[in-house]
């Protein structure tokens, strides 16, 4: 099993704070069937910044202590990139990090409470250029939660969504789930990652959300975590509208 989206480098953002966190978690994950992990902190989110260099040389040290553990986990270099109007110039130089080596799937992240006027047209423009916005935890966006519809312009454009196993299984309230929910049902999303950020708080979850949502939607989410880390094409059934419940006094 792959693990898309995880911070468990140490002391880089807010999730591991220290190099025996990020090995019990490293242990956590094995005991979840994760086999490979994409270390993915922040990265310009107004808090922390997190570079290319910085992130490629803490995979490098938490990798070594792993093998020394004999932890049996594959780490790859990866972030999660704010949504931001420098997003273009930064990939131009070189300065981010995709899912896969051939620089096409990118974790993006929107703020909770909104999507920026901009998002439409700099995603139109990451598609012209060949690569593929991934929107991550979108059920954890405002906007989104509001109207899970909000999402199609952007997946008939060809982005991808990834869904946060906490949220199917309740970790974020009932109203983030019942959106969790709704998307894995209409297809709005395309896989699923755990966004870990330790071992007692903001756990994997990720072996109980994919029972939660059934073996078929399971196998498809997990072929396509491995598509995003080897830069292959994904398959994956169209969207589908969420069509609004009426509510009637009788």
């Amino acid at each position: 099993m792959i693990d898309l989206h995880c911070h468990i480098l140490p002391g880089i953002d807010d999730g591991a704070d220290s190099m025996g966190t990020s090995l019990a978690m490293a242990k956590e994950a094995v005991s979840q069937g994760i086999t490979h992990i994409l270390c993915t902190p922040h990265h310009n989110n107004g808090r922390y910044e997190n570079s290319k260099a910085t992130v490629v040389q803490a995979v490098a040290l938490l990798q070594a202590e792993v093998d020394k553990e004999q932890i049996a986990l594959t780490l790859f270099e990866g972030q999660e990139v704010r949504i931001s109007g420098e997003l273009l110039q930064e990939i131009n130089n070189d300065q981010l990090l995709f899912t896969d080596l051939g620089d096409t799937y990118l974790l993006i992240e929107l703020p909770t409470m909104d999507i920026p006027a901009y998002t439409e047209e700099l995603f139109f423009e990451l598609r012209t250029q060949g690569k593929v916005p991934v929107i991550v935890h979108p059920e954890r966006n405002a906007k989104f939660r509001e109207d899970p519809n909000r999402l199609l312009p952007y997946l008939e454009t060809g982005c991808l969504a990834q869904l946060t196993a906490p949220s199917l299984v309740g970790t974020f309230g009932k109203s983030i789930q019942k959106t969790a929910y709704e998307l894995v049902e209409h297809n709005l999303v395309q896989m699923m990652a755990s966004d870990a950020h330790g071992v007692h708080k903001r756990k994997f979850h990720l072996k109980e959300a994919y029972e939660l949502m059934g073996k078929e939607k399971a196998e498809l989410m997990q072929q396509v975590a491995k598509d995003l880390v080897n830069g292959d094409s994904i398959t994956y059934p169209s969207p589908k509208k969420v069509k609004k419940k009426k509510f009637g006094l009788f």
